[in-house]
């Protein structure tokens, strides 16, 4: 039979006196008292102690000797006890990586929505590419002018030291007679030399054609469908790429995968990793995903020749060295931690980087206005080009209206991230950006993160301990944190929350008065109940 209570027996941690508690479950229980009365080494240092210590033990033995031993708390029994998880002020996050989009898992679904519906543009010149069939690119070479002598090339080598001997003897087995090595003809029966130090470009001719009257093409399907053959066997050749070259005149690269014509450049394939600053699929080659560069300051440090006898004359220390350090932004990435390639995919036509460098309240609304069709300027697809400094307008405009395919892709990945929105602005982080490092996050801040990330898990039948999550709020904010507390104790969990605010008190389902003073003065339950 399921247990309705959490008791709790001849609890000794710090300054408790062995004291006994009966707490309910799937609650909210508020412990309460003065500072260093005991309120903590009751919620943390004994209740969540032993569930934490109680799950680990529950772990296989294999999973268990790569976790440090936990020791029981100095209390004599508990009952009733549920698995625990801890939200305290202590929980910062370190990591120069992390932002709050990570950290809340709203940037692995953006991520994702990006990868799937986003329209990706030419970094070079912002203008929209697409990936290209076979028929789209015999249409293009068609369309050429009449008597354009072309040649149709497949690349095979881009920028790689070596001589290639191996691609040539291939090549003149396959049946081919000509390559082009570095922008320069070679018959294949001839003997090609080539500098192994220095960075070749190899392309096989896959055929050579004049571009014929449409009127004759009409007449002569032949020529289409030879068009067709070799360009099938080109981009075979080329892993999707075929060159054609345009006698006497420009060259066009078609592409099976994402290339921009105009400028000639061929861009990866979209996946989730394109917008991880944490892959090196996607993060800034500059400051490595950083956004930031670690920059010393010579003037700052003082060389063996410039220092006293007091100083040390052997080497600067460490310390003074550290600091002379400071973190510049990422003159490349602007701040925005991503390739070029990521920056220039857009989704409403902004950048994913220009979403999260948006408030918390306004990312909610233009992800509203995104997902229900309103608020757009504009049905085309014109990227809008980043600022110098990556920055752009903080509005929650839509720029670009999605398509009927499109927001039946991304409605229930919008649906996610406007929920993990509004657990943000519920629990008063509508200031917020999504950029933000959580690094720079205060405690309450980073509290209060876990907290709505917690929310946004549906976990059930789980204790939570949380750790004063009300300070710095404004009242009016506080409102919107007990909610929380409440959606937490809803969803079947019990939620314990030391606290000294009234109005979260007076909200909860039961009281611990822990005390009556602080120190060894304290320790003891001075009142409890409902």
């Amino acid at each position: 039979m399921p247990q309705d209570k959490i008791s709790i027996r001849g609890a000794r941690a710090h300054n408790l006196k062995n004291i006994d508690v009966t707490l309910p479950r799937d609650k909210l229980v508020v412990i309460t008292g003065l500072s260093g009365s005991g309120k903590s080494s009751l919620a943390f240092d004994t209740i969540f102690a032993e569930g934490q210590r109680r799950y680990m033990e529950s772990l296989s033995t294999y999973a268990r000797q790569f976790l440090d031993r936990m020791e029981k708390p100095d209390v004599d029994s508990i009952d009733g006890l549920s698995p625990a998880l801890a939200i305290d002020q202590n929980g910062m996050i370190q990591n120069p990586r992390s932002t709050v989009g990570t950290v809340t898992e709203i940037y692995d679904y953006l991520r994702l929505l990006y990868a799937r519906i986003g329209h990706p543009h030419c970094p070079k010149c912002g203008r929209e590419v697409s990936q290209q069939t076979v028929q789209q690119i015999v249409d293009a070479v068609l369309n050429l002018p009449e008597g354009s002598r072309i040649m149709l090339l497949a690349p095979l080598v881009k920028e790689r030291q070596g001589t290639h001997e191996h691609i040539f003897d291939e090549m003149r087995r396959s049946g081919y007679v000509r390559v082009r090595v570095d922008g320069n003809i070679y018959d294949l029966s001839d003997e090609i030399e080539q500098d192994r130090q220095k960075k070749h470009t190899i392309e096989v001719v896959v055929d050579r054609l004049v571009i014929a009257k449409e009127q004759q093409q009409e007449i002569d399907p032949s020529f289409r469908q030879r068009v067709t053959d070799s360009l099938e066997t080109a981009l075979k050749l080329g892993s999707g790429i075929v060159q054609v070259a345009i006698i006497g005149g420009d060259e066009i690269l078609f592409s099976e995968r994402l290339a921009c014509v105009s400028c000639g450049i061929s861009l990866p394939e979209i996946a989730p990793h394109t917008f991880s600053f944490n892959s090196p699929h996607g993060a800034c080659p500059t400051c490595a995903g950083l956004g930031v560069l670690q920059t010393t300051d010579p003037e700052l440090v003082k060389m063996p020749a410039e220092r006293s006898a007091d100083e040390g004359v052997i080497a600067p220390r460490n310390e003074e060295i550290e600091s002379s350090i400071s973190a510049r932004t990422c003159p490349d990435c602007h701040g925005t931690r991503l390739k070029p390639e990521a920056l220039a995919v857009t989704l409403g036509g902004r950048t994913i980087a220009q979403v999260t460098q948006l408030s918390i309240v306004l990312a909610q609304q233009f992800f509203q206005k995104l997902a229900s069709g309103t608020g757009a300027r504009s049905s085309q697809a014109n990227m809008r080009p980043l600022t110098d400094s990556g920055k752009v307008k903080h509005d929650p405009v839509v720029e670009v209206m999605l398509t009927e395919r499109e927001r039946l892709i991304a409605r229930q990945l919008l649906k996610e991230i406007q929920a993990r929105l509004q657990f943000l602005l519920d629990v008063g982080l509508d200031y917020l950006t999504l950029d933000r490092a959580a690094a720079s996050l205060s405690g309450g801040e980073a509290q209060r993160i876990h907290l709505a990330t917690q929310i946004g898990s549906g976990l059930t039948g789980v204790l939570y301990v949380l750790d004063e999550p009300s300070i710095g709020l404004h009242q009016h904010d506080n409102a919107r944190l007990m909610k929380t507390h409440t959606r937490l104790r809803d969803l079947g969990n019990t939620v314990l929350v030391v606290e000294h605010d009234e109005e979260i008190m007076r909200a909860s389902d039961h009281i611990v008065d822990i005390g009556p003073g602080a120190g060894e003065h304290g320790g003891q339950v001075v009142a409890e109940g409902t």
